[in-house]
């Protein structure tokens, strides 16, 4: 496959978290960096200053990972809604087993979070998901072993705001 798979909003949240990252939070780890070796004859044992140079740290490798996931991926478009899972959208599931009902938004790699409720279409249950429709159980292979999962509804995704 051709580069990590990502929704048109996914890659305009993630451009603009990049965007964010590289301007005002670089400027902002920036200042605090001078502002420390400004206040102590030895910077090197300024906790403030130690504190902002490790995120710094932090801050240019998630600038240099988001800019190298970004230069492969590859933005898929929803299809039109046609009854069939894909890309894109939220589908409603219940665990067969315990009957909990779940709801995930199926998405690219790079936009996954499952705390919001976006699970990857190249996970476990999204590939198990794809081109299947309301009514149809499906079996997902998970650590505890094999789930069965029904899926109870097909939506749109909402336009969420970036």
């Amino acid at each position: 496959m051709e580069g990590s798979l990502i929704t048109e909003a996914g890659l305009e949240r993630v451009r603009v978290e990049l965007d964010h990252l590289k301007g005002a939070r670089r400027t902002e780890l920036t200042e605090r960096i001078r502002q420390a070796i400004l206040t102590e004859a030895n910077p090197a044992e300024n906790p403030a200053y130690l504190n902002a140079r490790d995120e710094q740290a932090m801050l240019e490798l998630r600038i240099a990972r988001l800019e190298e996931r970004l230069s492969d991926v590859r933005v898929v478009q929803p299809q039109d809604p046609n009854g069939v899972v894909d890309i894109g959208e939220i589908v409603r599931l219940r665990d067969v087993e315990t009957g909990e009902t779940l709801k995930f938004e199926l998405v690219g790699s790079l936009e996954a979070n499952t705390g919001l409720g976006k699970v990857s279409v190249e996970s476990p249950i999204g590939r198990a998901l794809l081109g299947r429709r309301k009514g149809e159980m499906v079996a997902v292979q998970a650590p505890k072993g094999s789930v069965q999962f029904k899926i109870l509804g097909i939506e749109e995704p909402r336009v969420s705001q970036v």
